[in-house]
């Protein structure tokens, strides 16, 4: 059983830098593929971006390209998401997950076993 904790959320001033953690507890992190995913109150819970195991091969949606990077220390069982150029549409809650699923459909929620509590992300405009 893996347990996810995200950190780092809060208001931000749009235009600015977020970065968000999440660490990871009761499994061999370094073989799961790591996600984060938001969501809107009301709406889908979307793929944002993902990591495999190793670190070597970072994901992103179409959507976010460009402004987010993903990262993770396997040394400190740790993921982490930083968010450049904010804006106001970036507001939502922010959830990391885990997955030992390496069948390619890192971007589908319903790939990922674990999942942590959420951080919520306001960006003020």
């Amino acid at each position: 059983q893996v347990q996810l904790v995200e950190s780092g959320g809060g208001l931000v001033q749009a235009g600015g830098p977020l970065r968000l953690s999440c660490t990871a507890s009761g499994g061999t992190f370094s073989r799961y593929i790591m996600g984060w995913f938001r969501q809107v109150a009301g709406k889908e819970r979307d793929f944002v971006a993902a990591i495999s195991g190793s670190g070597g091969y970072p994901y992103y949606a179409d959507s976010v390209r460009g402004r987010l990077t993903i990262s993770r220390d396997n040394a400190k069982n740790t993921v982490f998401l930083q968010v450049n150029s904010l804006k106001p549409e970036d507001t939502a809650v922010y959830y990391c997950a885990a997955t030992n699923d390496y069948s390619g459909n890192y971007y589908r929620a319903q790939t990922y076993a674990y999942w942590g509590q959420g951080t919520h992300v306001t960006v003020s405009s």
